[in-house]
């Protein structure tokens, strides 16, 4: 192939402005970098990456500072905890009516599956007359804190689409989730702890990591998985022979090598690389402190149900307080067990059991610590359960519940919420909204006002369009607000 000679000037000109941006520190990249790195300094860290994770402001005062999303995977059923059906007692044992039905159809049982009647009793609890279930004895002594939603509604038929939604405002994979647009939006008031925290106190989630990442956002965004059971963090400690003045000049050399290469390629990923070293560090001060329940009183313990050194749901809902606390922007406990195609009673009396306690005790907990108004707390799975009966003798299901997207329950505490409010109604049967649908889009769009955000305005540019956690849709569901 002949190349002419001005191939090789040209190439020679655009060689010699590139190395000498890169080597005066004077390209974008290093232009870039100057700009996000910090001042602050925590016993010898280098600064920090922090124009993305530094604390920002909304476009206007939130109510909300942070928050704790308590995802209950695997769609717990409303029917035996929230929404109050004595129809169904009636009705046990019969098809749903066809008019109420409208040709839905399921992926386990046939539309004229019988109805099934929850076994649980149910009472009505505080000044605000909640309806909740007798499985849920301590949620019911914090009635009047809970803003309880019974019209949920969602576009998602199964668990792994459905968590996806619910956690990024789309079925797809690859869209940010809320914690990290939270991150992007608010940043971080912690320098020695991620932004966006994720624990998880059972099974693996049908949507995989996907339901915690940063999609197209900066990577340092995505929310940091913490580790079930004594240890969450791993290697706080330095190995055997590394000093922390070792350590502190391989870190600084590193992060010279990473600085150097974002100079060359102007890459958002490689700040975040050097971000993530420098968080690492601190988190080796920092980490040790926070995840010592020891270090709380035995009636803090008692009122969660915590034990110190196991992992549990209980033990993750201290953690999220003691976390929000220390200025971490976000925190999202995940309990994926709530999906009871068989043995509905036994499944949530067990799941019941497992959560109820330690969801009251972080509203009592974070009220009396003056946290609870700042603190916005969610609780709800992808979608709910059906009127009808699940049995099967080919899967080995008997008295279990079906998906069921048209209609559930979430509730929410303080964060700017309406303490007390009971909003939106289904029909008889549980089946289908029937006043103050809220979709999950809606849904998204309020949270994001009680944080004090635009829905609508906080957008990411990628792929040649503006894109949003609520996409084109969500209203704010105005009465949900205080």
């Amino acid at each position: 192939m002949n190349l002419e000679p001005e191939f090789f000037s040209e190439r020679s000109r655009f060689l010699s402005r590139r190395w000498f941006f890169r080597d005066c520190a004077m390209g974008l990249g290093g232009m870039a970098l100057a700009s996000l790195l910090g001042e602050s300094r925590a016993q010898g860290a280098a600064p920090v990456v922090s124009s993305s994770t530094q604390a920002k402001l909304p476009h206007f005062p939130g109510r909300a500072k942070s928050v704790i999303y308590l995802f209950m995977a695997g769609a717990p059923s409303q029917l035996e905890l929230f929404d109050y059906k004595p129809t169904l007692a009636k009705y046990n044992g019969q098809p749903v009516p066809k008019d109420v039905l409208g040709g839905q159809t399921y992926a386990f049982i046939k539309p004229d599956s019988a109805i099934y009647a929850p076994e649980f009793k149910f009472a009505q609890y505080g000044q605000s007359g909640q309806w909740i279930s007798e499985v849920l004895p301590h949620l019911a002594q914090v009635a009047d804190d809970l803003a309880v939603v019974r019209s949920v509604s969602t576009d998602a038929f199964n668990h792994a689409p459905g968590q996806i939604f619910m956690n990024t405002g789309s079925q797809q994979f690859g869209r940010p989730s809320f914690g990290s647009w939270v991150s992007y939006g608010l940043g971080s008031e912690s320098q020695d702890l991620p932004a966006f925290v994720v624990l998880n106190s059972a099974g693996g989630l049908s949507g995989g990591a996907g339901n915690y990442g940063a999609g197209f956002l900066p990577t340092v965004h995505q929310g940091v998985l913490f580790r079930k059971g004594a240890d969450p963090v791993l290697y706080l400690s330095n190995p055997k022979g590394m000093s922390p003045n070792l350590q502190r000049k391989t870190l600084d050399t590193i992060k010279e090598l990473n600085q150097d290469r974002l100079g060359i390629m102007g890459d958002p990923e490689i700040a975040t690389r050097i971000n993530a070293f420098e968080l690492a560090y601190r988190m080796q001060m920092s980490a040790p402190e926070l995840v010592d329940l020891s270090r709380e009183s035995a009636a803090t313990l008692e009122l969660y149900g915590a034990e110190p050194g196991k992992a549990s749901f209980a033990n993750n809902c201290l953690l999220a307080r003691r976390m929000v606390e220390r200025g971490v922007r976000f925190v999202q406990l995940f309990h994926e067990a709530w999906d009871h195609h068989s043995d509905v009673k036994g499944g949530v009396k067990g799941q019941a059991a497992l959560t109820d306690k330690a969801c009251a005790a972080l509203i009592k907990d974070l009220k009396q610590r003056g946290l609870l108004d700042s603190t916005l707390i969610v609780w709800g799975g992808e979608f709910g359960r059906t009127p009808q009966v699940e049995g099967s003798v080919e899967l080995e299901r008997s008295l279990g519940r079906d998906h069921h997207p048209q209609a559930f329950t979430m509730w929410m505490a303080g964060g700017g919420v309406k303490p007390g409010l009971s909003l939106g109604q289904t029909d008889d049967f549980g089946f289908n909204v029937v006043r103050d649908r809220v979709h999950v889009h809606d849904l998204h769009a309020t949270l994001m006002h009680l944080l004090g955000f635009n829905h609508e305005k906080l957008t990411y540019r990628f792929q040649g369009r503006d894109f949003r956690f609520t996409d084109v849709f969500g209203e704010v569901v105005s009465p949900l607000l205080a």
